[in-house]
C-alpha cells in the first residue's frame, strides 16, 4: 500500500455572508473532493492540542502524529532545516517576517508577498549591517526568512504578525516571559528598531513604492527555539520512505526532521499562481519512489489571511480540479492500492484573517474499505462522517493502520 497526504493549508473557514452564510469549501464547485468523500469515509481532526497556538507549524507536525510537548521548538529551527542552515545547541532560531508597517500599524505580514530577489537583497543588507559574532539573517522564500542568535533564551512572548495586522507595532514588541530573559527580547527589539531605520530608504523600497507597492520596512521576528528531537516517520509509523512537496520552508524543514525526501517543484510559490500541475505531478513521481507523499498547498490559507474570500474559494477549485482531479484520475487507474487523505491544518477564517483552533474536516479513501455516507468534503458533512473526531496522532495511525484496528464508530 501507498499514501498520500493532499493538505490544503488554511483551507477551512466560516460561513460567510456574501456567500449565503456557505463557506468557501461549500460554496465552490468540487467535483473532485466530492467525489473523494463518497468513496472514502470522513471525520474532523482536532490538530491544535490545548495550551498551543493554532500555527501552521503546531497543526501540521499535529498532523503528522508528533506529540508537540515533546518535538516543539518553534518555528525558526524547521525552516533553518528547510534552507540548510545548521543549529548549534548554543543557538536560538526564529522566523523573522519582512514586513509592512504604515502609520505606526502592522498593515500586513509579508510586505505585499514581496518577490525573492528583492527579499534577499534586503537579507543581505541586514545581515550586513545587523548580522554580528551573534546575529546571523539568513534568506528564505519571500517574506519568510530566518534569525539565529547565540546565547539567547526562548522564553520570550513574540506575536505572529499575521495575527497582529491594524495593530500598533510598538504594542506588540517582544517582552520576556522571566527575568532571564530580558536581555534577549530587549536585543531582539533593538534589532526590529534598527531594521526600520535601515530599511526606510533602501533601494528596493523606494521602487517598491513608486510601483505602488508596500514597502518591507521592518523585520518581525518570532516562534523562537532550540534544534528539536524529532523522530522520523519511518521509525514511528514504520513507513519504508517518504517525501515532502510543499513552497514553505516551514513545511520542507518538518520534513527534512521527519526523514523525508524534499522535493522542489519549479513555479511553486505558496500563493493563488503556484504550480499546481506540477506540484500534482511530482507527487505522483514521488509516489513511484516512495510509500508516502506529503502534499501541501498553502495558496488558500494565504487568501485567508488577505480575508479574500472569492479568492479563497478560486484557490480551492484549483485544488480540486488542479490537483486532486489529476492524482485521482492516475492512481485509481495504477493498479496499485494508493490510500489518499485530504484535509487542511487549521482553518484560516476571512473574517478574521488569521488561524483558529477549530476542529477541521478529512477525508480517508482507502481501496479496500467501505465508504461511509458523507457525499460532501465540507466543514459541516463531514462531522457526520465514521471517524467522529480524532485528537492527536489518531488520525495518522488510522491512515498507517498501526497500532489499533481500525476505528468504527
Amino acid at each position: 500500500m501507498k499514501y498520500i497526504i493532499i493538505l490544503g493549508d488554511g483551507m477551512a473557514d466560516e460561513p460567510i455572508p456574501e456567500f449565503g452564510n456557505k463557506t468557501p469549501l461549500q460554496q465552490a464547485e468540487t467535483l473532485n473532493l466530492d467525489y473523494l468523500a463518497k468513496i472514502g469515509c470522513s471525520g474532523m481532526l482536532d490538530t491544535i492540542p490545548v495550551g498551543f497556538h493554532p500555527g501552521s507549524e503546531i497543526a501540521n507536525l499535529s498532523v503528522l502524529g508528533y506529540d508537540l510537548n515533546e518535538v516543539f521548538e518553534g518555528r525558526g529551527v524547521l525552516e533553518a532545516a528547510s534552507i540548510g542552515v545548521d543549529i548549534s545547541v548554543d543557538e536560538m532560531a526564529m522566523r523573522c517576517n519582512l514586513i509592512c508597517i504604515q502609520d505606526g500599524k502592522i498593515k500586513n505580514h509579508s510586505a505585499g508577498h514581496i518577490s525573492n530577489e528583492e527579499a534577499g537583497e534586503l537579507i543581505r543588507y541586514l545581515d550586513e549591517n545587523l548580522g554580528s559574532d551573534k546575529v546571523h539573517f539568513f534568506q528564505g522564500v519571500s517574506y519568510r526568512h530566518l534569525l539565529k542568535m547565540k546565547d539567547a533564551d526562548k522564553r520570550i512572548d513574540c506575536k505572529p504578525p499575521h495575527d497582529i495586522m491594524g495593530v500598533d507595532y510598538e504594542s506588540m514588541m517582544i517582552r520576556p516571559e522571566v527575568p532571564e530573559a530580558s536581555e534577549t527580547a530587549n536585543n531582539l527589539n533593538g534589532l526590529i528598531l534598527k531594521s526600520q531605520k535601515l530599511l526606510k530608504d533602501h533601494p528596493v523600497n523606494l521602487k517598491r513604492i513608486a510601483d505602488g507597492k508596500d514597502p518591507a520596512n521592518s523585520i518581525w521576528p518570532w516562534s523562537p527555539g532550540y534544534k528539536p528531537k524529532m523522530r522520523t516517520i519511518a521509525e514511528l509509523y514504520g513507513i519504508r520512505s517518504g517525501a515532502v512537496i510543499s513552497a514553505v520552508d516551514l513545511i520542507n524543514g518538518i520534513g527534512v526532521y521527519a526523514g523525508l525526501e524534499v522535493v522542489h517543484v519549479e513555479g511553486a510559490t505558496g500563493l493563488y499562481d503556484t504550480n499546481y500541475e506540477g506540484k500534482a505531478r511530482a507527487a505522483l513521481d514521488a509516489l513511484k519512489r516512495h510509500d508516502f507523499v506529503y502534499l501541501h498547498i498553502e495558496a488558500s490559507d494565504e487568501a485567508g489571511h488577505e480575508g479574500d474570500a472569492v479568492l479563497k474559494m478560486k484557490t480551492i477549485e484549483n485544488l480540486d480540479k488542479r490537483v486532486v482531479k489529476t492524482i485521482l484520475e492516475e492512481t485509481l487507474k495504477s493498479g496499485e492500492p494508493v490510500t489518499i487523505a485530504l484535509l487542511p491544518d487549521h482553518p484560516t477564517p476571512c473574517r478574521i484573517k488569521t488561524h483558529t483552533n477549530d476542529p477541521i474536516p478529512f477525508v480517508i479513501y482507502k481501496p479496500e474499505n467501505a465508504p461511509d455516507e458523507v457525499e460532501k468534503y465540507d466543514e459541516f458533512s463531514c462531522r457526520e462522517g465514521k471517524y467522529g473526531l480524532l485528537k492527536g496522532n489518531e488520525f495518522i495511525k488510522e491512515l498507517f493502520h498501526t497500532e489499533h484496528q481500525s476505528i468504527t464508530k
